[in-house]
């Protein structure tokens, strides 16, 4: 089967050639993936400014793809997964910059067209410190999915939900499948309304522990209490635990498991996009037939790669 370099309202081939939209076969079917993608500048300082006029000189400064959905595209499609990407993309040069390289490093795209595509500039420092200030932020047009994409949400081996006004707008129609949804919550602090139907319709949620205060087991015990069946933390350095149900358990806290797996040592360049990694090699993993603790290690393996190199992947190296 030749996987489609791009799809609008129907398949084109890579080779210019064109299908009609037909059901995928479930074993080949692309992981369905909904949220932002972007097109960033990054600029590395020695510090994050302080509220006061100043001048700072920057490190290093470079344009790549950004998006916590790119991150998670490129990084299942390096592992070989088949993957549809549905994004919010303009016919601007930040547009056509973001679908060509997803395009050239193995992702297929299920584009809805906006005014401008997703834009940041991200002040980092070299210790993993961000300001991203957004200088376009596309609104979702609000319209329901198309046939097309309904069909591969009905046929993928899991679709990914991460946070946005269009995937929020996606819930119902990915609960609908019946397909398993994984969903990333980020650096949640245990309250923002905006998360909860994400948090209510995953079957896996992933997170950090940046604001979810000094320990985040008690807020994952809740989330499998919920109706989750894993709940994962990053924790930087020191890795990520999970907190899952037991087969057959009721809810109870004292039938759910605590796994931990550590970081792969790693000489860092760029912590962009690692988490997103992580999680792609979790789901490869999973997919795969592996058990909780042989995905989470998976994960931190695939995760480590990112960290080499400034972009959201190493094939962006070569495409970029």
């Amino acid at each position: 089967m030749v996987v489609p370099a791009r799809w609008r309202g129907g398949w084109r081939l890579a080779a210019g050639g064109r299908w009609p939209p037909l059901r995928w076969p479930t074993m080949s079917a692309p992981i369905v993936i909904s949220g932002p993608a972007a097109w960033n500048r990054i600029v590395y300082l020695e510090q994050l400014p302080e509220p006061v006029p100043h001048m700072q000189f920057a490190l290093d400064d470079y344009e790549t793809i950004g998006g916590t959905s790119a991150g998670k595209a490129l990084g299942l499609a390096g592992l070989g997964r088949p993957v549809l990407l549905h994004a919010l993309i303009g016919d601007d040069d930040e547009g056509r910059r973001v679908q060509g390289a997803l395009e050239a490093s193995g992702v297929a795209l299920a584009s809805l067209a906006v005014a401008r595509t997703e834009s940041h500039l991200n002040l980092m420092t070299r210790q993993g410190e961000r300001v991203s200030l957004y200088l376009s932020a596309p609104a979702d047009p609000g319209t329901p999915p198309s046939a097309e994409l309904a069909q591969a949400m009905a046929d993928a081996p899991a679709i990914v939900l991460d946070l946005s006004e269009r995937s929020r707008g996606l819930i119902g129609a990915a609960r609908a499948t019946g397909r398993p949804i994984w969903t990333d919550i980020h650096d949640y602090d245990g309250s923002a309304d905006f998360h909860r139907p994400f948090i209510e319709a995953a079957d896996w949620i992933f997170m950090n522990a940046d604001r979810i205060g000094d320990d985040p087991r008690p807020f994952m015990a809740e989330c499998v209490r919920g109706g989750a069946s894993v709940v994962v933390c990053t924790l930087g350095a020191q890795g990520a635990i999970a907190v899952s149900r037991d087969e057959g358990d009721d809810n109870d806290d004292e039938r759910m498991s605590l796994t931990e797996v550590a970081a792969v040592p790693v000489e860092v360049l760029d912590t962009n996009g690692a988490g997103d990694a992580f999680m792609a090699g979790v789901l490869d993993a999973h997919l795969g037939g592996a058990a909780l603790e042989d995905a989470l290690e998976a994960g931190a393996r695939h995760a480590a790669t990112v960290l080499t190199t400034r972009h959201l992947h190493p094939a962006l190296d070569r495409v970029l």
